[in-house]
């Protein structure tokens, strides 16, 4: 393997890692859940939980795919600045995971996480600048310029966050307003846009004669209802209805971009069926189911009983980030490396369990929230499921001697 091969696995090794360790202090949290431990502040260390599984898994690894995908356009930009950048990401990331337990908001993991975003801010601006020298005939150009863009306005939800506890500015609205700011742009622009930027790019690649059209169709209405699609995650404010009906409508168009998505499927079945090997055949299309059922979830958010249960109960909420997080851009991630590390089958299936194991059982308790009681030792499954997922990613990574030597092409 030469050594531009190595530096873009080395770093996708190190972002599985990371994500062990995610997992790792998800397993932690569940325990505080079902047993004392008085040494763990909860709060504190789902803060550091959530901001590493951002910064140090899917951020680590989506600037490592991206940078792979501008190098394979262009091999001769820069590599070792954007090394500089990798490692700064990699620091900032475990100096959120290392201050938030013992401080939560405070000094250091502040310091930390503002940094964060300054690395953010290189990355994307070093990134928009090589892509200039890029054509692209997939469109694939336009859903990573699309992400960075969407990844620095996500920014803005953490700068409105710390502005507010400066100035002593209280208000829920206000608070939560910044933080699913956040989120939204996170998962539904920078997370989601660099997940379609790849698959495009591969099926670019193998030759799916249609990719630009259905690439173009899917890219605009994505893109023009992802602002407005900020304000379904609102819905349980007392906003005004000409903002509900923009959300609604949103709402309603990502669902119509479905037809699309089911026809670029359709048309690229055998294709993909021929290119890619099993894993990654099943790991996309659990992507789909995902994506499928968060738009249909999003829709029903639309409506005002609907809202305030799936906003106020908080199985429901964390149902539905993990399904964004896991079902869509874990599960695509992982097909999408697999395809050429070829991943242990086993450590992918086991984790692929312990997130449906979790995804069925927090729906579940979803009902409890209009008087059915269907699980009297929820907390007790999602702490095994967040063990078989530990154990899974455990397997992937033990192996990762063979992903690092095994001679491969990532391009």
């Amino acid at each position: 393997m030469n050594d531009k091969k190595l530096f873009f696995t080395t770093w996708i090794k190190i972002s599985l890692i990371n994500f062990l360790v995610v997992a790792l202090v998800g397993v932690l949290l569940r325990y505080k859940i079902n047993f004392p431990l008085p040494v763990v502040n909860y709060k504190f260390l789902l803060h550091a939980h959530s901001h590493f599984a951002f910064a140090g898994w899917v951020t680590q690894i989506l600037m490592a795919l991206i940078v792979q995908y501008v190098y394979e356009h262009d091999n001769s930009i820069n590599l070792s600045r954007y090394k500089k950048i990798f490692r700064g990401n990699f620091i900032t990331a475990y100096g959120m995971l290392f201050t938030f337990p013992f401080q939560g908001y405070g000094l250091f993991s502040i310091i930390f996480s503002t940094l964060s975003v300054f690395v953010s801010y290189f990355f994307i601006a070093f990134v928009w600048k090589d892509l200039k020298h890029i054509t692209d005939k997939g469109y694939s150009k336009a859903w990573i310029k699309a992400s960075l863009l969407l990844y620095a306005i996500s920014s803005l939800g953490p700068f409105s966050l710390a502005y507010l506890m400066a100035n002593q500015i209280s208000g829920q609205d206000l608070y939560f307003g910044a933080v699913y700011f956040f989120l939204h742009f996170q998962y539904n622009g920078w997370f989601l846009f660099a997940c379609f930027g790849l698959f495009f790019n591969y099926l670019q690649k193998t030759g799916f004669l249609n990719t630009a059209l259905y690439s173009k169709r899917i890219f605009y209405v994505l893109f023009i209802t992802c602002f407005p699609a900020y304000f379904l995650s609102t819905m349980w404010m007392d906003l005004p209805i000409v903002i509900r009906i923009v959300a609604t409508a949103a709402a309603i168009a990502q669902l119509i971009s479905l037809v699309y998505i089911f026809k670029l499927f359709a048309h690229s079945k055998k294709l993909l069926s021929n290119n890619l090997n099993t894993l990654s055949n099943n790991l996309w299309l659990m992507v789909l189911i995902a994506f499928v059922i968060k738009l249909l979830l999003q829709c029903l958010s639309t409506i005002p009983s609907l809202s305030q249960y799936a906003f106020g109960f908080r199985p429901v909420v964390i149902g539905y980030l993990h399904l964004s997080f896991l079902g869509i851009i874990t599960f695509f991630i992982l097909g999408y490396i697999n395809n050429n590390l070829a991943l242990s089958r086993t450590g992918v299936y086991t984790f692929v369990a312990g997130v449906l194991i979790t995804e069925t059982t927090l729906m579940l308790q979803g009902f409890e929230a209009i008087g059915f009681s269907v699980l009297a030792y929820a907390n007790y499954v999602l702490f095994a499921a967040a063990i078989a997922m530990t154990a899974g990613l455990i397997i992937i990574v033990v192996k990762r001697k063979r992903i690092v030597n095994a001679a491969i092409s990532l391009y």
